[in-house]
């Protein structure tokens, strides 16, 4: 496969048709100058979305002109205007241009001092009568494993309308931790080399991570729509700490989390929070017509409980009754909750003007896992060997003995908190979701349903952009990885099919009377150079007053 270096603004001015046997490679050297990192749009309405770059100067605060355009040529101006910034937000620019027409692909760039900015392509979301939609679904973009190549991908994918990123945009891990090894063997190292902690930290890895030519120009290709997870700030935080933050050396955690927040908002091309709200309250609706509804959710700072430790509970379950006793008083405690009552509402209103507009499509843009995985016996189906004897395979046949969760930090370790969005889903009159998931770094096609049986719809999950899946790295070689996702899509009822031997990003691409998800595989995250493969395409209709998978 060849490889043709290439500036982003050619790549944008001709973007190719994607074909499976060879997207062009993408470039980790993006265009010098004051605009290093790239522009980005994103948190779109039907009238506005958010244009933001960001200039490299040492100046005072300076003034940055922009301008929107329906030609690629910028011979039809729409609007434009300037707007200040300084060091005091590490000199990131965001402006919302409004008054834009709905649904229409736009281009925009910006100018300081006589220089132009690579030019962006952006749409706002439609209105009135919408045929089809193409979402692009990705999560877990880690820097040190390698190339941002799905990125890359879907800037180039036609079908794609709309970047949904369900977080892990960005990990907090020092230089020598996670990822250490490839990151040295492709030179990826972190930056700053130790675990994020301060402001000027976070901002740092945010540069970072938008200095991979992948980022930049699907940061420039399509509008994005976002939701966080956990280590855009730390691994696993809840409402009152984290696990990975020790505050005895690293301090105070409030401290360290609005700083992660602050660098998210200045960095992301989503909407500043209004004065005198919250900014944990990152949750957003949106609607595409008279097709869908997508409400992304906020599950890490507002209302989460904290996750269950299983090494704190390892020597109680002894036997079938303490682990039941387990799985009820511990893992299912009453309001161990998830959403704040904020966000409940949010989604109670949402979908029940969703379904009063007759819509086809009630999407949730969800950070974590939310169909039941509660692990089998693997080993009794012959799927994990005894032979398999280092820590993650015994941790996995320990759960598997007692049918524990796969994880507790995802919503299988909230079960009351998710029992009680069901519930709210059903008094909306909604038990056909279609949720579109992260967190995992795996591919998954779940069935979702209530504690009393009835469906609730279908789970989307992609793989990571980068960060590979459990089986994978925990040290299974891929003949054994792929074995434990035959075992867990045969017996367990809520998963359909899973994959966590590949990265790359879901395509998802709605009709009114069906939808089509393609499963998006990178041949390789090491080099520029890859290659895609469709792992699998399912289609999902209706089924009464559910989906379901069709034949």
């Amino acid at each position: 496969m060849i490889t043709r270096r290439r500036t982003l603004q050619s790549v944008l001015a001709a973007l190719p048709v994607f074909t499976l046997a060879g997207a062009p490679a993408a470039d980790e050297a993006a265009d010098k100058g004051v605009f290093q990192h790239g522009v980005a749009s994103g948190d779109p309405g039907t009238d506005s979305v958010v244009l933001w770059t960001r200039i490299t100067t040492d100046s005072p605060p300076a003034s940055v002109a922009w301008e929107v355009s329906a030609t690629s040529n910028f011979r039809r101006i729409l609007t434009g205007g300037s707007i200040s910034t300084s060091a005091d937000r590490d000199y990131t620019v965001k402006t919302i241009a409004t008054g834009l027409p709905s649904g229409t692909p736009l281009y925009y760039r910006f100018r300081y001092e006589g220089i132009y900015s690579q030019m962006g392509r952006t749409r706002t979301l439609p209105v009135g009568s919408v045929d089809r939609l193409g979402l692009a679904l990705v999560s877990c973009s880690n820097y040190s494993f390698g190339y941002f190549n799905a990125y890359d991908a879907i800037a180039r994918d036609r079908a794609i309308d709309f970047v949904l990123h369900t977080g892990d945009y960005l990990y907090e891990h020092g230089a020598d931790e996670w990822g250490n090894e490839p990151a040295k063997r492709l030179q990826r190292q972190h930056r700053p080399a130790h675990e994020i902690l301060t402001l000027a930290d976070y901002r740092l890895r945010h540069a970072q991570y938008k200095s991979d030519f992948g980022a930049q120009i699907l940061h420039a290709a399509h509008p994005f729509i976002a939701c966080w997870d956990d280590h855009e700030s730390a691994n696993n935080p809840w409402t009152a700490g984290a696990q990975n933050h020790q505050p005895v050396t690293e301090g105070d955690w409030p401290t360290r989390r609005d700083a992660a927040i602050r660098a998210y908002y200045e960095w992301m091309p989503i909407r500043d929070p209004a004065p005198g709200s919250d900014p944990k309250e990152f949750w957003r609706v949106y609607r595409f017509g008279n097709l869908a509804t997508l409400v992304t959710l906020e599950t890490r700072h507002t209302a989460r409980s904290k996750q269950v430790e299983y090494s704190d509970y390892k020597s109680i379950i002894k036997d079938a009754e303490s682990r039941d006793r387990f799985m009820t008083q511990v893992i299912g405690a009453p309001r161990r909750t998830m959403l704040s009552t904020s966000m409940e509402q949010v989604v109670q209103e949402a979908l029940t003007r969703s379904i009063t507009s007759g819509e086809p499509w009630r999407l949730i843009g969800n950070a974590i896992p939310m169909a039941r995985m509660l692990v089998p016996d693997l080993e009794a189906a012959g799927a994990l060997p005894a032979s398999a004897t280092f820590d993650a395979a015994q941790e996995l046949r320990w759960k598997g003995r007692w049918q524990l969760p796969f994880y507790t930090d995802t919503w299988d370790g909230y079960p009351w908190a998710r029992q009680r969005f069901y519930q709210q889903c059903r008094e909306a009159g909604v038990e056909d979701l279609l949720v579109l998931t992260g967190d995992s770094h795996s591919f998954w096609a779940n069935r979702l349903a209530c504690d009393e049986g009835r469906p609730m719809g279908i789970e989307i999950g992609t793989a990571g952009v980068t960060s590979p899946g459990d089986f994978i790295d925990s040290g299974f070689d891929p003949s054994t990885a792929a074995r434990l996702d035959q075992t867990f899509a045969d017996l367990l009822a809520e998963v359909t099919w899973t994959d966590n031997l590949h990265q790359g990003y879901m395509r998802v691409v709605l009709q009114s009377h069906q939808a089509t998800a393609d499963f998006m595989a990178v041949s390789t995250i090491e080099r520029p150079e890859y290659r895609m493969t469709v792992l699998k395409t399912l289609r999902i209709g209706r089924r009464g007053r559910s989906i379901d998978y069709l034949a």
